[in-house]
Order: structure tokens, then C-alpha cells, then sequence
């Protein structure tokens, strides 16, 4: 059923589900080496020339691609747009927030669409990112629309600590307990972890990841619920 989609002209939100699911064969979230292969070949046959997976989309349901091009100039503009759509800051976007976020981003492009359209570009952004099925996005999840490259949270994932870890941490680069990081502090905790983690981190790219944490922070104050969502891998 998938690659009979690629042969359209023009193709639906829930096809290029579709043609994602078939293609993302391990789950990841990311089209990638064969993965990627086998669509472009496929693709070529099908259409008669390569294409990235978001271009197949006619450019009214493409918005995809329009979040790459409009709000993924940097991390730290990814995270300036989480910091903005989580409005509760719970930690997670949900539904009425991310319908508020298609809806932007959308209306941005000059694109405009009912409420029906917009509920199908919801769910489809649910199904194509929601790993955990909960409904509503963690910034992990969310993270997937960045390009591999530009996603430095990847680097974060194999160094979380649990719940009882990072406490200890925040309250110990918290050195003048006010509640809150500050650039300064951040910084020497990121310096100590890049040199515990020179695998994962590059003690060269701190002034980068400082930014784009920093981009969660309330005025410059990073909190324990915003840092967590960096370095917290649970509660235990």
C-alpha cells in the first residue's frame, strides 16, 4: 500500500503516515542509511526522481517541512518554540497546545485550514512522534523534527540521570540556593559533565548546548522543572 502512494501526484496527512511507518522499519523516528535507501530507490522508480519523505506531501499538508524551514534555524530556536507551545509548562505539549502550534505554524506559510484538517494534522503529528502513546509530546519526542545533526538532545539521552541523581545535581550547581540556575552555573555544570562524558559530549560545544538550554530559562532562570527536561531521566 505504500509504494503504491509514492506513484500519486499529490498524497493525504494519513498515506504519508503510511509511507513513513512502512520505511522508519525500526521505529526510530528518523529516516535513515537502508531506511532511507530503500525509499529514495523506491521513490525514483515510482516518481522518477529522489525526494526527501516531507516533500511528497502537496505543500498545503506539508508542515513538516514548513517547522524545518520556519522554526529550525537553530536548537535554540527549537527550544524557544517548545518554551513558548508548552504553555503549562508540564513538560509535555498536548493536544490543544500542539493544534495551537500547527495552527501557527501553518497561518505563518499563509496556509489556512479548518478545524477538521487541523485535527488530522494533530493526530498524525501524535502518531508519527508520540513513542510512548500518552497522547501528548516530551521534548524528546518533539525533538525528532530536528535534522539528526542539529540534535544536540540526542548527545543528552545517554547521560540522564534519575530522579534522585539530578535533585542532587540541581541543588548542587544551585550554589547560591535561590531556586534557579544561571548561565554561570550552567556552565560549570556542563563543563563537568563533558568531562565525565567525553564520549557523548564535546567540552568544545558547551557555549552551544548553554544556549539552547538556556532558551528554557524564564529571564535567564533556569529552573529545576526546565533543566529536567535536559537531564532528568525519571524519578526513580
Amino acid at each position: 500500500m505504500a509504494e503504491s502512494h509514492l506513484q500519486s501526484s499529490l498524497i493525504t496527512a494519513s498515506q504519508f503516515f503510511e509511507i513513513w511507518l512502512h520505511y522508519d522499519a525500526d521505529g526510530s523516528g528518523y529516516l535513515e542509511g537502508m531506511e532511507l535507501q530503500n525509499l529514495i530507490q523506491e521513490l525514483q522508480q515510482a516518481r522518477k526522481k529522489a525526494g526527501l519523505l516531507a516533500h511528497v506531501l502537496p505543500t498545503e499538508e506539508n508542515f513538516l517541512l514548513l517547522f524545518r524551514c520556519q522554526q529550525l534555524k537553530s536548537c535554540e530556536e527549537f527550544m524557544k518554540t517548545w518554551r513558548k507551545y508548552d504553555t503549562d509548562h508540564s513538560g509535555f505539549i498536548e493536544t490543544e497546545e500542539l493544534k495551537n502550534f500547527l495552527k501557527d505554524l501553518l497561518e505563518k506559510a499563509n496556509k489556512t485550514v479548518d478545524d477538521t484538517k487541523l485535527a488530522e494534522y494533530t493526530d498524525l503529528m501524535l502518531k508519527l512522534f508520540d513513542s510512548n502513546n500518552d497522547g501528548k509530546l516530551e521534548l524528546t519526542e518533539m525533538a525528532r523534527l530536528l535534522p539528526v545533526q542539529e540534535n544536540f538532545l540526542l548527545k543528552f539521552q545517554g547521560i540522564k540521570m534519575c530522579g534522585k541523581e539530578f535533585n542532587k545535581a540541581f541543588e548542587l550547581y544551585d550554589q547560591d540556593g535561590n531556586g534557579y540556575i544561571d548561565e554561570n552555573e550552567l556552565d560549570a555544570l556542563l563543563k563537568d559533565l563533558c568531562e565525565k562524558n567525553k564520549q557523548e559530549l564535546d567540552i568544545n560545544n558547551i557555549p552551544t548546548y548553554k544556549k539552547s538550554i538556556m532558551a528554557l530559562s524564564d529571564g535567564g532562570k533556569l529552573y529545576r522543572t526546565d533543566l529536567a527536561l535536559i537531564l532528568c531521566a525519571g524519578d526513580n
